[in-house]
């Protein structure tokens, strides 16, 4: 959140930012700022603000944003296709640079920039390929099995998009992101918490 937001200033050519204005953009607490960013040591100076460069180069380091990241795209339906067309490359250096599925008429082409194989050479292509990053929208019914060929392949962080909650070795970081369960938290917010 910090990031993209201080990208946006950075884009902007805005030098220095206060902490105040920080918050408001981000909609956090000031002090909350303040203390998240001195955690990290003396980044802001008092009655000058933050300098939006230097606090930039700093999350960029923190966050491997100085690097490009090549992830892995399994399962080109709907959800895969949109996520395949989304530019991750514009706001981040995180790449999908190899897509898997198993329908014939995808397999050996190329959609959306993106070379696609077969979903029986996940493991060989992750490893040759170096991906450690995979996403995951495929069905629930064969996700595990599919997760175990990435790890196999050197995967060391899943995205999964299914309802399904995979189990991975301790060295393997796994984000669930279940949009039902998105949504109906967000609708639970609006009636709850109307302002």
């Amino acid at each position: 959140m910090y990031y993209r937001y201080l990208s946006g200033m950075h884009d902007a050519k805005v030098k220095r930012i206060s902490s105040s204005t920080f918050a408001d953009a981000v909609q956090v607490d000031s002090a909350t700022i303040r203390r998240d960013l001195s955690y990290f040591g003396a980044l802001g100076k008092r009655g000058y603000g933050y300098d939006v460069d230097n606090l930039l180069d700093f999350f960029k380091k923190i966050l491997n944003q100085d690097h490009l990241t090549n992830v892995a795209l399994v399962g080109l339906g709907n959800l895969g296709q949109a996520l395949l067309r989304f530019n991750f490359h514009k706001d981040s250096n995180v790449r999908i640079s190899a897509a898997f599925d198993i329908h014939d008429d995808m397999i050996n082409t190329v959609q959306s920039g993106v070379p696609v194989y077969d979903v029986h050479d996940l493991q060989q292509q992750l490893k040759e390929q170096q991906i450690q990053v995979v996403i995951f929208t495929v069905p629930a019914t064969v996700v595990q099995e599919l997760c175990d060929k990435a790890v196999k392949g050197g995967a060391k962080g899943i995205m999964n998009f299914t309802s399904k909650r995979l189990s991975v070795p301790q060295n393997v970081r796994v984000q669930n992101v279940d949009l039902t369960n998105e949504l109906q938290t967000l609708i639970y917010f609006i009636e709850h918490y109307e302002g």
